[in-house]
């Protein structure tokens, strides 16, 4: 593609990323230099521009590593552009960050790994520059720190704010900066920020930080954010694709959207052509292969008039186990990947509903201990059950159908399933009740005086 600039041909030979009603970047040539280019064609164009070339200039007056701006300006049929040198080859910290496996990157506090140190610290250090020289970053996260050789250079100009130019920013100013990095991250890292500061304050040594109030900051932020998220999860953005008629409403995975077109069409036919895993009066369950991926399907049935009643004029159970499975998914809490929820409707007035997962192939945790309770758990099998219950403790959930067989083993992680009846608790004496019926109801698995009721009523939090 090709578009003639104030400063000459732009080619432009891949793009690498659209943004709907924001930018697009691409990579491309100009005069026969590699560049990066990023084109504002939104409403407010002009201001996310001038922004962009603003930050750009301030990091570079401040002597922090920015790709250099090469050529920007207007474009003749409305818009503008900006091109900066091209990084051949060069990944973010995010990049890095996903790369490592999976028990290293849910960053459990018994998998403090080394090569993920090593990513926070390197962001911290960089964090701790723009600090020192009055800057803050307003996105701040790992995918707006990239690696180039053995440099790290700061990215996306729009969200850099000049606190104080060429002096230090103040304490709760970087505090406050801080807790939207520390927020992005697995809430298991919280008990190690205390010694992740020590990298940043070796750099930026001019204010004292607070680390109590930073904490707090941290899970405000992370509350906000999930808030955010599950919004997000049924409108139109650039993760989800939302799709609303008279008839039906549907929220996908904008990046599965293709793959799971037909099955969004026509969501009842994979229970004609495969066995159901359940077929049971309010629900149905089978597992169908789309894209080479094994999904389960899951039928929430209206099972007649007086149902029907008492469902249509509320969130479908489909509604609710999709932002359940997103919340949990945000929360690191392993429950199979929601890619798609569907509503059947009549205007406003719901019908049946449809969610899509990832099929979870492990045992139920009644198969795998044994109905008899004659089993204990192993240390590894111990550790991921209480590490989870910890987590939902944590965040003030409770499952509120909690059978052993809602709970799974797979990937050494204990994975929650058959989220209809999820809650999130804002009263502590609220969750509490709800907490102690969900450990009666698990702990009834099993027979009374059973070797695996007396270890549960051990170790299970009261």
């Amino acid at each position: 593609m090709k578009i003639v600039t104030s400063s000459g041909d732009l080619i432009i030979f891949d793009w690498l990323r659209v943004l709907p009603r924001q930018r697009l970047v691409g990579a491309g040539e100009l005069l026969g230099r590699p560049v990066l280019v990023k084109l504002f064609i939104a409403p407010r164009a002009m201001r996310h521009w001038q922004r962009e070339v603003d930050g750009l200039m301030l990091l570079e007056q401040a002597h922090i590593l920015t790709p250099k701006v090469v050529a920007s300006g207007e474009l003749d049929g409305g818009g503008y552009f900006l091109c900066t040198d091209y990084l051949a080859g060069a990944e973010t910290l995010q990049q890095y960050w996903k790369a490592l496996p999976a028990d290293k990157s849910q960053s459990r506090l018994v998998a403090w790994d080394p090569e993920a140190i090593v990513l926070l610290k390197r962001a911290l250090r960089s964090i701790a520059l723009l600090h020192r020289a009055g800057l803050t970053q307003l996105d701040l996260h790992m995918g707006n720190f990239l690696v180039y050789g053995d440099e790290l250079y700061v990215i996306d100009g729009d969200a850099i704010k000049a606190s104080s130019p060429g002096y230090a920013v103040s304490g709760r100013e970087a505090e406050d900066n801080l807790s939207i990095f520390f927020a992005q991250l697995d809430s298991h890292w919280d008990a190690k920020i205390e010694l992740l500061l020590i990298e940043y304050l070796q750099v930026n040594t001019e204010r004292a930080l607070n680390p109590d109030r930073l904490q707090a900051q941290v899970k405000r932020i992370r509350a906000n954010r999930l808030r955010d998220w599950l919004t997000k999860a049924v409108r139109d953005c650039s993760h989800f694709m939302v799709h609303m008629t008279w008839w039906q409403f549907s929220s996908v995975v904008r990046e599965h959207a293709a793959v799971l077109g037909p099955l969004l069409a026509a969501p009842d036919q994979p229970f004609s052509a495969a066995p159901m895993l359940k077929d049971g009066g309010s629900s149905s369950v089978t597992q169908v292969e789309a894209g080479g991926r094994a999904l389960v399907i899951k039928r929430y049935n209206i099972k007649g008039l007086g149902h029907w009643l008492s469902r249509f004029w509320r969130p479908s159970r489909a509604w609710h186990s999709w932002l359940a499975g997103h919340q949990l998914h945000f929360l690191g809490i392993a429950t199979p990947a929601p890619l798609a929820m569907i509503e059947s409707r009549f205007g406003w007035m719901r019908r049946r509903a449809w969610l899509v997962t990832e099929f979870c192939s492990g045992p139920n945790l009644l198969d795998l201990l044994g109905p008899d309770g004659k089993s204990v758990p192993t240390s590894e099998q111990s550790d991921a059950l209480l590490g989870m219950l910890a987590r939902l403790h944590q965040a003030r959930i409770t499952h509120g159908d909690f059978k052993a067989t809602n709970l799974l083993w797979h990937a050494e992680h204990v994975w929650l399933i058959d989220l209809d009846s999820m809650q999130f608790h804002k009263a502590e004496a609220d969750y509490h009740r709800a907490w102690m019926k969900d450990r009666a109801r698990f702990v009834r698995n099993w027979p009374q005086g059973s070797a695996l009721t007396a270890w549960l009523e051990t170790h299970l939090p009261h």
